[in-house]
């Protein structure tokens, strides 16, 4: 695998194109892949730009020092069932088990892991201050008891698991709706016990379940609405109570799964990507591998360039040119501090709602007072805030309570840690010491926003200057202080926790990111809006393409899966040959 994918930070004044692509993350760098390996366009053709000195948008793999595994302060791992990034990391066809069999389709191999959830008989919950294992309900439920925790839940709700809940109030809501029921019984399961439920509904099938469902429960606030125009958190607290709501929201890990976002949006993403059957896997190389692929897989076709460090400010139609050339681009280069012109005939703008709104929002494109329906629509999903902070220590000290790899749970403002691994050479080990997102953002903000950094210490295979090298990249000592303490209180006094040596800090509400995920907001019609946003203007040829405004939020199958939609609806691109003519993209 390689990552040093060739980037440009210089500037080229009056340079000419016929596609100017926005953002060097999976869209748009698949994009520029998908354009030149068709030959649809030259390398010369097609143009990478990017504000960062680096690429893969949200996707970032790091190495701490003294260690020789990666670590991801980004996205971290893909399900089996997204198609068009299983393929691309393993091959196809994905009907073929054997791997060595398959045809790669790119040329830089990655090789795809598993990515170890655990073994949850040893992974911990830590709620309302009370220690739990993650099986204590499935070990309450053989025994034929119902575990009752420190929640005051509903009488019918007590002994249900998280995700068990979860699933409860999924089949209810989609059982009590007449035109479900008569439609779709047959692809929902109750039992053998009253905690197992199965949904077998395809996406397709979802996408025509969610903008038709309706809830059904006399004497509820919301009966007769349309389950698209609730919140969840609406929904959820109307079914098992604010307690029950608590409950899900502590135990769930991840309380950007139940903030009060489009409740029908948020059924297929519970059951299919949080269910216990789920496989996923990573990339041995870190999860940026594939953003490297495609980069080195475009900048294989001559001609082709990734401007790094070239800020988009705006675009224009009244230029010099534009007989020529439809869009006139301005661009800010970052090392020299200068403003240069650009000029394409198509833009493809590869970028979340908050790098959207930064560009120039008085331009002929944004501006709202002529353009009413686009700024709505950049503004229909929620920005959700996330932050991550790896933690190198000299020994993998959760191994004393039996823990091997996963994650552990709580309520305490950490949310969340991930057990990533250890170097088997020197016993170095890396730990996800948070993993924050949405209301507990405010907490670690202030922390974060503190001027006396962590101080890195030389230990086994990581010298102090290798060290120092990440000096910028560290956590506040205030924030790593406050972890360590969570850290602690998480996992008893059964371990004795020592202090890091090195942190990896990324805040994803950062400019131009302005979050780590996305989540439509309730009411949106999602099947007008995807289509709508890869090309909101009939009339012109500019196109917006990403996680955001995908039916996948927060995957890179989502990012993917609309910039294939775009090419092949605007660019007169065909599927390609390694994508099974059978796979849904979604709307």
């Amino acid at each position: 695998m390689n990552k040093n994918t060739p980037l440009n930070n210089g500037m080229q004044p009056g340079l000419q194109m016929e596609v100017a692509i926005i953002g060097a993350g999976t869209s748009g760098l698949y994009s520029a892949y998908r354009l030149t390996d068709t030959g649809k366009f030259t390398g010369g053709q097609v143009q990478v730009f990017d504000m960062s000195e680096r690429i893969g948008g949200r996707l970032e793999s790091v190495v701490l020092p003294g260690m020789d595994f990666w670590g991801e302060l980004g996205g971290m791992r893909y399900l089996t069932s997204q198609e068009i990034v299983t393929t691309l990391i393993e091959g196809y066809p994905l009907s073929e088990k054997d791997l060595s069999k398959r045809t790669p389709v790119l040329k830089d191999r990655m090789t795809p892991v598993p990515f170890p959830m655990g073994n949850p008989a040893d992974l911990l919950f830590y709620l309302r201050k009370e220690h739990f294992r993650q099986n204590a309900w499935n070990v309450a439920q053989q025994e034929g008891r119902k575990l009752v925790t420190r929640y005051y839940l509903n009488d019918d709700d007590i002994g249900f698991s998280s995700d068990q809940l979860f699933n409860k109030i999924i089949y209810d809501v989609l059982m009590a709706d007449p035109w479900f029921a008569g439609k779709y019984a047959g692809k929902v399961s109750k039992g053998p016990t009253e905690y197992d439920f199965a949904f077998m509904l395809t996406s397709r099938d979802w996408d025509d379940v969610k903008p038709n469902l309706t809830y059904h429960f006399p004497g509820s606030p919301y009966d007769g609405r349309k389950v698209n125009d609730l919140g969840f958190w609406n929904l959820i607290k109307d079914q098992v109570s604010e307690e029950g709501y608590q409950f899900v929201a502590n135990a769930g890990g991840y309380y950007s799964n139940t903030i009060n976002w489009n409740a029908a949006e948020a059924f297929p993403y519970m059951v299919g990507d949080f269910s216990a059957d789920v496989t996923y896997k990573t990339i041995g190389e870190g999860y940026d591998s594939i953003a490297y692929a495609l980069a080195n897989q475009y900048m294989g076709v001559e001609g082709a360039c990734i401007w790094s460090e070239n800020k988009l400010l705006t675009f224009s139609k009244g230029h010099g040119f534009r007989d020529t050339y439809r869009y006139e681009l301005t661009f800010l280069n970052i090392p020299g501090n200068v403003i240069w012109h650009a000029y394409a005939n198509h833009v493809i703008l590869g970028m979340p709602r908050k790098s959207l709104e930064l560009l120039d929002q008085q331009n002929f494109f944004f501006n709202s007072s002529e353009n009413t329906r686009l700024d709505g629509n950049i503004r229909s999903v929620i920005m959700e805030p996330a932050f991550k902070i790896l933690m190198g220590f000299t020994e993998p000290w959760w191994k004393k309570l039996g823990i091997d790899s996963g994650h552990s749970i709580t309520d305490l403002p950490m949310r969340q840690c991930y057990y990533f691994g250890t170097d088997p050479r020197n016993n170095n080990s890396m730990l996800l010491g948070s993993y924050g997102d949405m209301e507990t953002e405010t907490f670690w903000k202030a922390l974060s926003d503190d001027t006396v950094l962590f101080k890195v210490r030389a230990t086994e295979s990581a010298s102090l200057a290798e060290l120092k090298a990440l000096e910028r990249e560290q956590a506040t000592q205030l924030m790593v202080n406050e972890i360590m303490s969570q850290l602690r209180e998480l996992h008893g006094d059964r371990v004795v926790i020592p202090e890091p040596y090195v942190t990896y800090f990324r805040d994803w509400t950062d400019d131009p990111f302005g979050a780590g995920y996305h989540a439509w907001k309730a009411g949106v019609s999602v099947k007008d809006v995807m289509p709508y946003m890869r090309k909101p203007d009939a009339g012109e040829n500019i196109h917006v393409v990403g996680e955001a405004y995908s039916d996948q939020q927060g995957w890179v199958e989502g990012a993917v899966c609309e910039a294939e939609k775009m090419l092949e609806e605007h660019f007169g691109l065909t599927r390609p040959k390694w994508l099974s003519d059978t796979y849904y993209m979604g709307w």
